[in-house]
């Protein structure tokens, strides 16, 4: 069955936004380098690891804020944050309108989003795209491993990538990866 891996490029601090993101400023003030790994500043070393989040997701599980500030025109067009991937958006309400058929909304918690996910991936990854999803997911036991890209910024404020825990959660390191744009860190959640 499908793993669950939180891939988030951060600051130093641990922020994946600056202040103030919305639509208009997704990234937050201060803090537009925080993907530039991903394209401007990519390496070869970078390309690689993008090239495997690329072919290896098979669902997004994602919340409503993450939706909103980038779905349609503007933000991913007509798909979602990795084109036609199936992306599941956690939200305590279906939005009004009309979207692409490759979100599904869910209404009845992120477990549900991630068993659906974890079903239309197949033997691929879920990949969480979002704080949000990654900070209800960690500490009921959903998440098996943790991606950091950590950019070198200190953004000083935003949407941290972690909450706070009710108890320790122990990972393993299983590779490091530095580049001149982002020191990529992975990590295994040990249970």
């Amino acid at each position: 069955m499908a793993q669950v891996i939180c891939d988030m490029s951060i600051s130093l601090d641990g922020y994946v936004t600056g202040p103030n993101d919305s639509r208009e400023n997704p990234f937050g003030d201060g803090a537009p380098m925080l993907h530039q790994w991903m394209s401007d500043q990519a390496t070869d070393e970078d390309q690689a690891i993008l090239e495997n989040v690329v072919n290896d997701w098979g669902a997004v599980v994602m919340g409503r804020k993450s939706f909103a500030k980038n779905e349609g025109v503007g933000g991913w067009g007509r798909g979602g944050p990795m084109g036609d991937v199936p992306c599941f958006v956690v939200t305590h309400q279906v939005p009004a309108g009309s979207y692409p058929s490759v979100f599904t909304f869910v209404t009845d918690g992120v477990v549900s989003a991630v068993e659906q996910a974890k079903e239309a991936a197949g033997d691929k990854v879920v990949g969480l795209h979002g704080a949000t999803a990654m900070q209800q997911a960690l500490p009921l036991g959903l998440v098996d491993e943790i991606r950091v890209h950590v950019i070198p910024v200190l953004v000083g404020g935003g949407t941290p990538l972690f909450g706070a825990l009710d108890s320790s959660i122990t990972l393993e390191r299983t590779h490091v990866t530095a580049t001149p744009a982002a020191t990529h860190l992975f990590y295994r959640v040990v249970r």
